[in-house]
């Protein structure tokens, strides 16, 4: 009788478990392909290959990313008003690269520093779901490698 007082009081805490972390799948980080190798969003920090921050002073940036109101203008565009997602495009493979955005900018990371003017380094365009403008800059800066300091004439 008591081990079943047991389970019955471990059961919906485990249920509440499942239900808290997103339900039963794992959940899907934003990610890119290129070529023969993807980019994601880090699902732990100690997992990523590079980090990037984010800044919203142009002085302190090392890569200026404008957010694009077309897909047309945009070096980089994510639409994603399809209900199903193209099958095998960002599937873990050893050439996957993680990126995690940091929350402190740093001198040895890309500090990004996004806006709706130029000049800059990217154009990206978003419409989407499931990612942020600030998870296509930061999977578009990790996937280019940029991390150069912007001259003071170009801001």
């Amino acid at each position: 009788m008591l081990r079943f007082k047991i389970l019955a009081s471990a059961v919906p805490l485990l249920i509440a478990a499942v239900f808290a972390r997103g339900g039963l799948l794992p959940p899907s980080h934003p990610c890119i392909a290129i070529a023969d190798t993807s980019v994601q969003i880090a699902e732990l920090p100690w997992h990523a290959d590079l980090r990037v921050s984010f800044t919203n002073n142009p002085a302190f940036a090392t890569v200026r990313v404008q957010i694009s109101d077309s897909a047309e203008a945009a070096d980089f565009a994510v639409v994603d008003d399809v209900d199903t997602a193209e099958g095998g495009a960002c599937e873990a493979n050893p050439a996957t690269r993680s990126v995690e955005i940091s929350a402190r900018p740093s001198a040895d990371v890309p500090v990004i520093y996004l806006s709706h003017d130029g000049p800059a380094d990217y154009r990206i365009f978003v419409q989407s779901k499931t990612f942020s403008a600030r998870d296509a800059a930061a999977l578009v800066v990790g996937a280019g490698g940029a991390h150069r300091r912007l001259q003071a004439a170009s801001l």
